[in-house]
């Protein structure tokens, strides 16, 4: 195992590896050997100079690795110069989480963002792979030169990118419909998110009796889930498992996934798991509060779930709150939990700070313009609300009705709302 850093303090350094060799078992791989290094500043070439290629190649060819993973990205180049001197494949953190997902992806959704992920990480790298990808095409229709096969590969990689997005953006209109559909009946929805590993799943299983995979290795669950769940006042609302962070999520990733994480940013309430029991539970709660930042959901209501509870003494519980939420610039800390997925401690009060502090649908004034045609909200206000006068105008009819705020949002496209 290799991996490198540059000015980071030790814990940082070592916690990171400890992350690092958990991914590589989480993707199947024996640890033989971690190798350390400090410097100043990368290696344009190799990242880590020609001294330490040398040294890394002589404990590799020791030990008979198969594979080197960085905790770091690598460069094309540098990729490619490391492995002229390393009898091994060179891989770097993002292409080792990338493989993880690939394995663990199951529906069709799951897949095709995975490729879109690896796709875009393999297009810049295509630069210069060996004498095969500056071949020459040729042959009728064809006029000087031709098309190198570097050329005809990104152009096949472009094309098949297009082709994932177009469909990611199918799918995307499609989750959209059904979140839709789900507010003909305004319910609110709950997003389980969390560091990877935390807990997510077990804790979503406890809460729905969803029976969905529930593992120790790292992104044992990808594709999302939605369950119901019903709360002490016997109010109804719907529970979702998204894919679980990481630290410096790659940003392929991200983008990738857009269309999954989209549920927790339509959520009224982020359920934020975290391992109260892992060493690094600080900097995992940070990590998944700049990535809730990054997707645009970090004004969301969040209640902080300290998960594993059944691991750590009750005088460290009793403070752990104060711990996580320490940080420069942290807003006021959201409600906490103690609990344990796992055996059931605590999963009554957690459904009761659900309760809590899910605000209640207050009802507010609406006047709305819709198209004669639009039978389908018309019922929906005399369903859920109180209307109290409907006018007809031309093509329009216009409806002055009292609804509650949940479906005042969901309508936020109708003229009025």
């Amino acid at each position: 195992m290799r991996g490198e850093a540059s000015r980071r303090a030790e814990p940082e350094l070592d916690e990171s590896l400890n992350e690092l060799a958990e991914l590589a078992r989480s993707a199947g791989a024996e640890i033989v050997e971690r190798v350390r290094q400090m410097r100043h500043a990368p290696e344009a070439a190799t990242l880590i100079g020609q001294g330490k290629v040398e040294e890394l190649a002589a404990a590799v060819a020791a030990a008979r690795a198969d594979v080197v993973v960085f905790d770091r990205d690598l460069t094309p180049t540098q990729q490619r110069n490391l492995e002229r001197t390393i009898e091994a494949k060179i891989i770097d953190r993002t292409q080792l989480i990338l493989d993880i997902f690939a394995s663990r992806a199951r529906t069709r959704e799951g897949r095709l963002q995975v490729e879109l992920a690896q796709l875009n990480y393999l297009l810049p790298r295509l630069t210069g792979r060996g004498t095969a990808m500056s071949r020459l095409g040729g042959g009728i229709g064809t006029r000087g030169p031709g098309e190198t096969q570097l050329e005809t590969d990104r152009r096949r990689i472009a094309k098949r990118v297009q082709k994932i997005t177009r469909e990611l953006e199918s799918v995307r209109a499609g989750r959209a419909l059904h979140r839709q559909r789900r507010s003909a009946v305004p319910l609110a929805t709950l997003a389980l998110a969390g560091y990877t590993n935390a807990g997510k799943s077990t804790l979503f299983n406890r809460l729905t009796q969803a029976g969905v995979l529930a593992d120790e290795r790292m992104f044992a669950t990808l594709d999302p889930t939605v369950r119901p769940l019903i709360l002490p006042s016997r109010r109804r609302v719907l529970l979702s498992d998204t894919v679980g962070f990481i630290r410096n999520l790659p940003t392929t990733v991200v983008k990738a996934f857009r269309a999954t994480l989209e549920e927790v940013k339509e959520a009224a309430l982020i359920l934020h798991v975290v391992d109260a029991s892992a060493p690094a539970a600080r900097e995992h709660t940070a990590h998944v509060l700049k990535v809730l930042e990054e997707i645009g959901a970090a004004s969301i209501p969040q209640i902080l779930v300290l998960n594993k509870v059944d691991r750590i003494e009750a005088a460290d519980a009793a403070t752990i709150e104060r711990r996580l939420w320490d940080r420069a610039g942290a807003s006021a800390a959201p409600r906490a939990v103690g609990i344990s997925a796992l055996t059931g401690e605590g999963i009554d009060r957690l459904t009761e700070t659900i309760d809590e502090v899910l605000a209640l649908d207050p009802m507010v004034r609406v006047s709305l313009r819709l198209p004669l045609g639009d039978g389908g909200t018309l019922s929906l206000l005399h369903e859920f609300g109180r209307v109290f006068e409907t006018r007809y105008t031309g093509d329009r009819c216009e409806v002055e009705a009292e609804i509650p705020e949940s479906v005042k949002r969901r309508l936020g496209g109708i003229e009025g709302c």
